[in-house]
């Protein structure tokens, strides 16, 4: 293309014209996950530096901070990636804290039966906790499906019996591991970063791609969405509502393997406590509606490092432990008010 031919293009409009086209039909209520991240992030900036007595570089951007952020809510964004799968589909699940209990205890007793510091035994235990997690998520998803019981319901109702079953096995005591091999992965670095933010990352591409790309993806939008539809269209309603059960599951799985080979033990009466909040709360957070058929992985991973940002920056502010709960429900209420102000827009 000639010289001439290119201003020809610029005068008639080209990328300029595009760019202004752009701004003029950009909407802020499409982008409020983004625009809510920035925001935090420079308030979470400005808190921290001024915690400091705006003395030296502010210590939220210390690298070690960053990390320690990315790495406490890895575990929970695990989770939060597979319940954004439900959401959309319209479910809820609330035993995933309990199952992750459960799966982690039950894969340490499995890899206790191994001599010594059996590699096998590490082996054997990831690929028990993936496929017992997937299991159990199933369980759910059958309850819901062919049970036709309500997901608030059904997910309360193993919640209830995961959290009871690792506690009887335990004796509601603690359950460690004995094997030296295994607290080598959930504390292991890779390139300056942890495992778990690693593990984290991978899969949300991987189900970046699995919604956005792929006919499951569209199916699950469109249960979401309107089921009976969905139903006329020939699509197997019940199937596409279980699989994401099942890949909570196995998501619940990745981060009972990753947080008890951090700390080397599962307690039963303890660990997997108040996940099922903050994961839905990293969903909502996002943009993903709570009435199902829209939302994206990209915004859950965000939505659960901004609560990250949150719970860090409380701490750094000096605000009180009692009153950061009430921060994050706060949090929590203005997005699901935003949700509901732009879709009635």
């Amino acid at each position: 293309m000639s010289e001439g031919s290119v201003k020809t293009v610029v005068k008639k409009g080209g990328l300029g014209a595009a760019f202004k086209d752009y701004i003029k039909n950009f909407k802020l209520s499409e982008h409020t996950t983004g625009f809510g991240f920035i925001m935090l992030f420079i308030l979470a900036i400005i808190v921290s530096w001024a915690g400091a007595g705006f003395q030296g570089w502010p210590v939220f951007l210390q690298t070690r901070n960053l990390t320690n952020i990315l790495r406490q809510q890895s575990y929970t964004g695990i989770i939060a990636l597979g319940m954004t799968f439900v959401i959309i589909c319209g479910g809820i699940d609330l035993s995933v804290g309990s199952m992750m209990a459960f799966v982690g205890g039950i894969t340490i007793y499995l890899l206790n039966t191994f001599p010594g510091n059996s590699l096998s035994g590490v082996v054997a235990a990831l690929v028990f906790a993936l496929v017992l997690g997937t299991c159990t998520g199933f369980l759910n998803g059958f309850l819901v499906t062919k049970g036709r019981i309500a997901p608030f319901i059904a997910t309360l109702g193993t919640m209830s019996i995961f959290r009871s079953l690792i506690q009887y096995f335990s004796g509601a005591s603690n359950i460690v591991s004995k094997n030296t091999l295994y607290p080598m992965i959930g504390s292991g670095v890779f390139l300056g970063i942890p495992v778990p933010v690693w593990v984290f990352l991978i899969l949300a591409v991987i189900f970046h791609i699995l919604l956005n790309n792929s006919r499951f993806g569209r199916y699950v939008c469109a249960v979401g969405a309107n089921e009976q539809v969905a139903r006329y269209s020939a699509i197997n309603v019940q199937v596409i509502k279980l699989i994401p059960y099942a890949i909570t599951g196995f998501t619940v799985a990745v981060t009972a393997l990753l947080w008890s080979t951090r700390i080397n033990c599962i307690q039963s009466s303890g660990d997997g406590t108040g996940y099922e909040l903050e994961a839905i709360a990293a969903v909502v957070i996002g943009g993903t509606s709570m009435t199902g058929g829209k939302g994206t992985i990209i915004g859950t991973v965000m939505g659960a490092i901004m609560l990250g940002m949150i719970n860090n920056m409380l701490v750094l502010g000096g605000v009180s432990s009692f009153l950061q709960q009430a921060a994050r429900g706060l949090v929590i209420i203005a997005a699901v008010l935003l949700q509901y102000n732009n879709s009635n827009k």
